[in-house]
């Protein structure tokens, strides 16, 4: 009788043991990443099936207390999810085209271009200011003139719908050769380079696919990192989407949420929403150690 009882009371014990530390931290850190992505506003959230930033930060191996370098932050669609869950422990960078880039836009007259010579000061206040006591730490700089102490500092350098005007315009400067210089430089051995970036056919033209028109090929993006130094090492189809078939005629500028063709044509933008975001390639390289 007390060996039955002894048994129980074991069985007992061990169906009640905790989950293994590294389980349980990896679904807290899940349940958080769930709770920031929840928290966006919903302009944000209504664009998460195109841009599926939970699985895109998965894929890339974002984790909480890493130092990330963004690209091109803009608006701060990713910066807002980023820096919560980097957390005070982590660090952003954000990286924005070379000042000496800006000047080939033809909307960028001499007000826009004092005001992006600012962009750095600018961009650290306000992402530290929104991601608030617990946020990541923020730097900032272009490329081209990136600091020397940031050298070799970074896990992730996230490049999302950025490398095509710095495509467009590596004739006139070598924008996309030195900012990807940059993003090897940066990384530590073994970091990785996160691309998601507006995806041109194989059969479209080259001119079609000069990055003017916001697509790329996917062999050009990959020949330009391998070139810099990174390796290969997988691609994901959780950005693609197969109703985004562009003409040599159309930009990607057409779909959502631009919608930059059709604001005086409803049956045009109804079609075009329907299409949804482009057509987007997610690949995933990293830096020899």
């Amino acid at each position: 009788m007390n060996r039955i009882v002894t048994v129980i009371a074991c069985l007992v014990i061990v169906g009640c043991q905790p989950e293994p530390a590294s389980e349980a931290a990896g679904a807290a850190e899940a349940d958080t990443l769930a709770a920031i992505l929840d928290a966006q506003p919903d302009e944000a959230k209504a664009r998460y099936p195109y841009r599926h930033p939970k699985e895109t930060i998965e894929f890339f191996g974002i984790e909480p207390g890493m130092t990330v370098v963004e690209a091109l932050p803009g608006g701060g669609w990713y910066t807002k999810i980023l820096l919560p869950w980097l957390g005070e422990d982590g660090r952003l960078i954000g990286a924005d085209y070379s000042l000496d880039m800006y000047p080939n836009f033809g909307f960028a007259n001499e007000e826009f271009l004092a005001e992006q010579s600012k962009w750095v000061p600018n961009f650290v206040a306000w992402a530290s200011e929104f991601g608030g006591e617990n946020g990541a730490d923020v730097r900032a700089f272009h490329f081209g003139s990136m600091p020397g102490e940031l050298a070799g500092t970074a896990d992730v350098v996230l490049m999302v719908r950025a490398l095509h005007n710095l495509a467009r315009f590596e004739p006139k400067g070598g924008f996309l050769t030195e900012a990807l210089d940059e993003a090897f430089a940066i990384l530590k051995p073994g970091g990785t380079l996160g691309i998601v970036q507006h995806h041109a056919r194989d059969d479209m033209s080259d001119d079609f696919a000069n990055g003017s028109r916001g697509y790329l090929k996917k062999g050009f993006v990959m020949a330009a990192a391998e070139r810099a130094g990174f390796e290969f090492v997988a691609e994901s189809d959780i950005n693609a989407n197969a109703k985004d078939q562009p003409s040599e005629e159309d930009r990607v500028w057409r779909l959502p949420p631009t919608l930059g063709t059709s604001a005086d044509d409803p049956e045009l933008r109804a079609e075009l929403e329907a299409i949804g975001e482009s057509n987007r390639m997610t690949l995933r390289f990293r830096k020899p150690e």
